[in-house]
């Protein structure tokens, strides 16, 4: 299937509801509203096709920057690559579940995500915390350095309430995460996550959400799920 194709096909799936909720969101025009569930087919024919993707990130339509993630080739793309994606990411679901996912695919994941936390610009730091999410969620614990993740998580309790709010809401995600899937340091990130209490997420013309990951790590050991991996990263 050719760019004119699959941009066709894209549109026969875009609903009014889903548009708005993307709208909502932050997302803007150009787009459809393609649900990702129904995706799935159109990324089953294509399958991995990075050319393809690249056209359609290109395009700044949200829905075809995002289905570009579900049909690019992780591993034939460079640091320069997820560069011009990051900056083109103008928003947090571009940023952290196309940007972030498709980077958690690659050995460059952790080199590039340490540049953009260290970036101060909000979406970069955003999607290099959820890089680890997606990476600690997925990979075995051995691939990380202890050291290393108990400095970050150091770093989310010095600086997380001073952050801009979609690298906060990353952040604590990232806590979260740690005390899910990374054994090693469950306890840290159970403490981590006291010392750090109620996060505030101020939104555009929305009452402001409270996140609080001591609640719900909690959860997931409740439900006996401490040392949870994805079998995937991508959908």
């Amino acid at each position: 299937m050719d760019y004119a194709l699959v941009m066709q096909e894209l549109e026969s799936l875009g609903k009014d509801r889903t548009k708005k909720t993307y709208l909502s969101n932050g997302a803007h025009e150009p787009l459809f509203g393609v649900a990702t569930g129904a995706m799935k087919p159109l990324a089953k024919k294509i399958k991995k096709n990075q050319p393809l993707a690249e056209q359609l990130y290109a395009s700044g339509n949200y829905d075809a920057m995002y289905f570009a993630g579900i049909i690019a080739d992780p591993t034939a793309m460079t640091e320069a690559d997820f560069e011009r994606w990051i900056e083109a990411a103008y928003f947090y679901m571009l940023s952290d579940y196309v940007v972030a996912v498709t980077l958690a695919e690659t050995d460059i994941a952790q080199a590039v995500a340490d540049k953009w936390i260290a970036s101060g610009e909000e979406l970069r730091m955003s999607a290099g915390w959820s890089c680890y999410c997606w990476l600690l969620g997925n990979r075995p614990d051995s691939e990380f350095s202890t050291s290393k993740i108990a400095s970050m998580l150091d770093q989310v309790e010095k600086t997380i309430h001073d952050s801009p709010d979609r690298t906060k809401s990353a952040m604590n995600n990232f806590i979260y995460t740690v005390g899910i899937s990374y054994l090693p340091l469950h306890d840290k990130a159970v403490e981590t996550a006291k010392a750090v209490g109620p996060v505030e997420i101020k939104r555009d013309k929305k009452k402001s959400s409270i996140l609080l990951a001591s609640e719900n790590i909690q959860k997931e050991i409740d439900r006996g799920r401490i040392g949870f991996k994805r079998k995937y990263v991508r959908c």
